[in-house]
């Protein structure tokens, strides 16, 4: 299986001279028990010992183990966000946009001529969890490196594609009050203030389309939507039917918990679109992109990832997934050029011999 090489010359990991996980650890509660930082190939190791992280630093410690990992977490989150704008150059952009000064707001994360350029145009819509915009899950990042955990790679695919990118924030949406710090949906509590627009992953992603995705200039929409993700898209289908269809072209699941029979109420319109327009991939212990067949479930034509590790499929099937949407936008392109009328009326001259 081919992965990104991180040790290129041209490797986004050599940003790693400016931008340092230590420096967001340092300070905290935990910065001595959090001396660890990422290595040229994006895999997280103690500075003195070069060991892989411990989860169980304390014997016996469950709360300060837990404590003590939150701290590392929200610390790579905002070390992905900066490499999300220093690396990827993507642009952070606040929501709601009619949000005031003291309002809380969530965000998400684009390409400079997402919404302007008529080129292809990616959306990255991640799992539920404690883990925001750029990550598939934050244990892969930990536990693998960054290249495995985070949809870097995947950008950067799609940027050398031309296409444009937005990656969504779907798990951003609550404020606590005590103090100011974001916290996600399956963690809140009594202090806990919903972000307008985005107090869901299905709200958030409703907003994002009809406020940027619905307008930008883009004709051809694709998404990869991996775990919830995947419910969350098919719940956008059903939200935004019509414009839904018409935009976009294909979606890439990974491990959807999506239901496509309850969510569409059985709806053919949209079991048809979603068996002719998606392909999903699952762990499995096939080889990669074998077909995998699942009993009493009605879905689009489903592949192994390649792994039966939940965490890792996104990183092992981002080739054949890039190689899905490239061929689904081909045909796309071919028969919009064989029914334009410019075609149609060449065919016919031939016909008639004009």
């Amino acid at each position: 299986m081919m992965m990104t090489d991180f040790t290129e010359e041209h490797t986004w990991l050599q940003i790693q001279h400016e931008l340092s996980l230590r420096k967001l650890t340092e300070g905290s509660k935990y910065q001595e028990e959090l001396k660890y930082d990422f290595n040229i190939k994006g895999e997280l190791r103690h500075l003195d010992t070069n060991e892989s992280f411990v989860f169980n630093y304390y014997k016996n410690g469950h709360e300060q183990n837990h404590e003590r990992y939150e701290v590392l977490g929200h610390s790579i989150t905002q070390y992905v966000y900066e490499l999300l704008e220093r690396v990827c150059m993507l642009q952070k952009v606040y929501i709601p946009t009619d949000a005031t000064e003291d309002e809380p707001r969530s965000f998400f994360f684009m390409s400079k001529d997402a919404l302007t350029s008529s080129s292809s145009l990616i959306i990255f819509l991640q799992d539920r969890g404690a883990f925001c915009a750029g990550q598939w899950g934050r244990r892969a990042i930990v536990s693998e490196g960054l290249k495995y955990g985070t949809q870097i790679p995947f950008i950067k695919m799609a940027l050398q594609s031309h296409w444009e990118v937005i990656v969504l924030n779907p798990n951003d949406n609550f404020t606590d009050m005590n103090t100011e710090k974001e916290i996600f949906s399956i963690r809140q509590s009594a202090c806990s203030i919903p972000k307008r627009g985005s107090s869901s992953p299905e709200e958030h992603t409703v907003y994002v389309w009809d406020h940027f995705i619905a307008k930008s200039a883009a004709s051809n929409v694709a998404f990869i939507a991996h775990g919830y993700g995947g419910l969350v898209f098919v719940d956008l289908l059903v939200q935004r039917k019509s414009e839904v269809m018409n935009k976009v072209y294909s979606v890439a699941f990974i491990d959807s918990t999506h239901n496509i029979e309850h969510q569409s109420r059985h709806d053919p319109e949209i079991q048809e679109w979603i068996h002719k327009n998606c392909r999903e991939w699952v762990s499995n212990s096939k080889p990669l992109n074998k077909t995998v067949h699942f009993l009493m479930r009605v879905n689009c034509p489903t592949f192994s990832a390649g792994t039966e590790k939940y965490g890792l499929a996104p990183s092992y099937c981002l080739q054949p997934i890039f190689k899905y949407l490239k061929s689904m936008l081909k045909a796309k392109i071919t028969t919009a050029l064989r029914n334009s009328p410019v075609a149609t009326r060449s065919s016919t001259r031939k016909k008639t011999g004009n």
